[in-house]
């Protein structure tokens, strides 16, 4: 049989920024990394430039600042999955957005057309008195050129590295990141707009994806529009030139509709602009009802967990004042993890038995007691036995039949509750048979 292939084994061999170009083997072109567009875990190498300083946010004042700059590793690898670009060398933290604003040159004749025809898309979908939030919006220019075509809604402008004139209230400004959870819920936006920002963030995926679930949760059936820089004319001339630190993500058009894709978001369009050097979309979100329901039996669980663990402490503590004596049927894995959570401590409970003889002699993690066999309970048998880990109920119930354990009850929690194995109702409950439960008293 043929070894699997091992990736760990494997990443020490990975090509470094550099160095030769591998080999033609799969082990030397294969790498591990998780693609921040669509989040599959096995990419290519895709262009390996070396170490180069910093070029857009990094202004030098003088010969001898140039010189100094440190120089980064341009790492770029390509998911196979969909096809996106990125630098699996990337360090957010290297780049200092915070002392320089990453401003987009935005003169040019064609640019300012596609920029017209981006909003001209736009305006025409948004509501009569729409509520408009930028993130990432730099000097705010695009947004305050749709605010002044429709200045009957209300426009926020989200960047902690920009700098903005609000124009006497034109639009809104807060030199602070957006936060989904918070902010959607806050505004409760028509439309969202992130342009060209995404592909300098470490998880783009994340953050698309985190404003979907916001959306779900709030209810709102916010708008999206998104652009970035497109790649797909770099297959067509060879350019390499696009590929610097600051841009850790390198979108083609199909890992940008990957990414929404993924993001709980309805895709209404999706198209390139400027001669095919951008790409941009317009998305629903909140369209998933699986997320939403996922969302709410998350919640659920949260709360009833919570109301889980007062029930079965307050139980345990009444068993404790009982006077009865008292066995803990587990002492690791899961078993601990009760003892522990239900703080079944070593004074109150201290005999804790385990099916697995090689456990004998350890000691229960967290708590402290000693863990014995089985055997423990012939010699000294307890009024109640408490079975410690559900999944295992039935095996541990028809032991202690087959041992000649007896015991007044035998307990499980069950939806949190203590109860009794065998006369309540639950899921584990032994076939009837004359000898299930006959050393129960």
């Amino acid at each position: 049989m043929a070894e699997p292939l091992n990736f760990s084994a494997h990443k020490a061999t990975h090509h470094q920024p550099g160095q030769p170009a591998p080999s033609n083997t799969l082990a030397d072109w294969l790498q591990t990394s998780t693609c921040p567009a669509c989040g599959f875990h096995v990419a290519v190498n895709f262009y390996d430039g070396g170490h180069a300083p910093l070029t857009t946010l990094a202004w030098p004042k003088s010969t001898e600042q140039a010189l100094a700059m440190p120089k980064l590793p341009l790492d770029f690898v390509r998911c196979v999955e969909c096809g996106h670009v990125y630098n699996r060398s990337f360090q957010y933290a290297d780049v200092p957005y915070s002392d320089k604003p990453n401003l987009m040159y935005n003169q040019g004749a064609l640019w300012q057309d596609h920029m017209q025809e981006t909003q001209a898309l736009i305006l025409a979908k948004l509501p009569e008195n729409p509520v408009v939030v930028e993130i990432g919006a730099g000097n705010g220019h695009f947004l305050k050129a749709l605010a002044r075509q429709k200045p009957q809604g209300r426009y926020i402008a989200y960047d902690p590295n920009g700098a903005l004139d609000t124009e006497d209230g034109l639009v809104e400004f807060y030199p602070e990141l957006f936060e989904p959870a918070v902010h959607l819920a806050q505004y409760r936006p028509d439309l969202i707009i992130v342009r060209h920002m995404l592909e300098h963030l470490e998880n783009p995926l994340a953050f698309i994806q985190s404003l979907g679930v916001a959306a779900e949760w709030e209810g709102l059936p916010t708008a999206l529009f998104i652009e970035v820089p497109c790649i797909d004319r770099v297959f067509e001339t060879g350019r390499t030139v696009d590929f610097f630190y600051e841009h850790n993500s390198h979108f083609t058009t199909t890992s940008l509709g990957r990414l929404l894709g993924r993001s709980h978001a309805q895709l209404e369009k999706i198209a390139r602009g400027y001669e095919d050097e951008v790409v941009y979309a317009y998305a629903r979100l909140g369209h998933s009802e699986a997320g939403r329901l996922i969302t709410d039996n998350a919640r659920a669980f949260y709360h009833q967990a919570k109301q889980i663990d007062q029930q079965v402490i307050a139980q345990l503590n009444t068993l404790a004042d009982s006077g009865k004596t008292v066995a803990i049927w587990g002492g690791t894995g899961k078993a601990a993890t009760f003892i522990n959570r239900y703080q079944v401590d070593k004074t109150r409970f201290p005999l804790v038995v385990d099916s697995d003889a090689d456990k004998a002699g350890t000691y229960v993690p967290g708590t402290g007691q000693v863990i014995h066999t089985p055997q423990a309970l012939l010699k000294h048998p307890v009024d109640v036995i408490i079975i410690a880990t559900q999944w295992r109920a039935r095996d541990i119930a028809l032991e202690i039949a087959q041992r000649g354990i007896t015991c007044s009850q035998l307990l499980l929690e069950y939806q949190g509750n203590l109860v009794d194995f065998a006369q309540d109702v639950h899921p584990y409950s032994l076939p009837e048979t004359p000898s299930a439960n006959s050393n129960l008293a």
